[in-house]
């Protein structure tokens, strides 16, 4: 049986120094930079000879291989450099390092140059990695100062707005059906229930907790609690509008009209809702929250 891997959610690219590299955030929690991108950035080669498949994944990484950087190296450091495997978005596989480890590693050349100790191919490392260390600090000193003036909430801020902007309306339209009734037909099915001339219009409340999920929460950050807020209940506790009466014509209503093609495929494609869902979380994750800023920029 094999393990099941850690998946990523959010991708992006992170520039230090002028060395751009790819960078992922798994479900675990870790912030990851690819495998490839790391290698380039310490000047060496993208494509390491060894195989995917080879016992590497428990091996001390190639970058630290080298015995006159032994004394340079802690154990965490060896420990928390492993290779970390991952599943992206469309099931394929994929390489990548801790995030965190790339100011240890290139410490260990600059410590090592200091020491005299390295050849004349280290000595580029060193280079590179004396590179890499200024600009960490002056990402650093930014993020500092943009978390410490309240800036980086602005940012994240004025970047929903922008959003709500495209996709959605300050008041709603006139209501129109919109939802395809084979979407609810499917959720039936994919929960073994019968289907009821009646529930085109009457279905079960959970169904309006599934269309949450499934399509409101993964449309745009913060989109469901910005609809709630435009579309309050009334005093008898029910909104007076359908929440897709406030998505605009040229963008919302078109990205809404995507979301239910790629929901029908896959629920046309499977045979139980836990399956569907799973396929769910990996072709449409949720986006973050706006409260978790630090994800949302990258």
């Amino acid at each position: 049986m094999s393990k099941k891997l850690p998946k990523a959610t959010h991708q992006g690219t992170v520039d230090i120094a002028g060395y751009k590299m790819l960078c992922y955030n798994l479900d675990t929690g870790e912030r990851v930079l690819s495998r490839e991108g790391f290698l380039r950035a310490l000047g060496r080669t993208g494509n390491p000879k060894y195989k995917e498949e080879e016992s590497h994944l428990f091996q001390t990484p190639v970058f630290l291989r080298a015995g006159n950087l032994k004394e340079f190296i802690s154990n965490d450091l060896i420990t928390s450099s492993q290779p970390i495997e991952f599943e992206m978005a469309g099931g394929r596989k994929a390489y990548g390092y801790k995030a965190n480890i790339l100011p240890l590693v290139c410490y260990v050349f600059v410590d090592a140059e200091k020491a005299g100790v390295l050849n004349t191919r280290q000595l580029a490392y060193a280079e590179r990695a004396n590179l890499l260390i200024r600009g960490f600090a002056t990402v650093g000193i930014i993020a500092l100062i943009d978390e410490a003036t309240g800036y980086q909430d602005s940012r994240v801020a004025d970047e929903l707005e922008k959003i709500f902007r495209e996709i959605l309306l300050e008041k709603a339209k006139k209501y129109e059906v919109t939802f395809p009734l084979e979407l609810y037909k499917q959720m039936f099915r994919l929960n073994s229930w019968e289907w009821k001339p009646e529930n085109a219009k009457k279905r079960p409340g959970v169904i309006g907790t599934w269309t949450k999920d499934l399509i409101y929460k993964r449309m745009a950050p913060g989109l469901l609690k910005e609809l709630e807020r435009r579309n309050p209940k009334n005093e008898k506790g029910y909104r007076d509008h359908k929440h897709f009466q406030f998505l605009t014509d040229e963008i919302g209503e078109p990205k809404l009209r995507e979301y239910f093609g790629g929901l029908l495929a896959l629920a046309r494609a499977n045979t139980s809702w836990k399956k569907f869902y799973e396929m769910v979380e990996r072709a449409f994750p949720k986006p973050p929250e706006p409260g978790d800023q630090l994800r949302l920029l990258e």
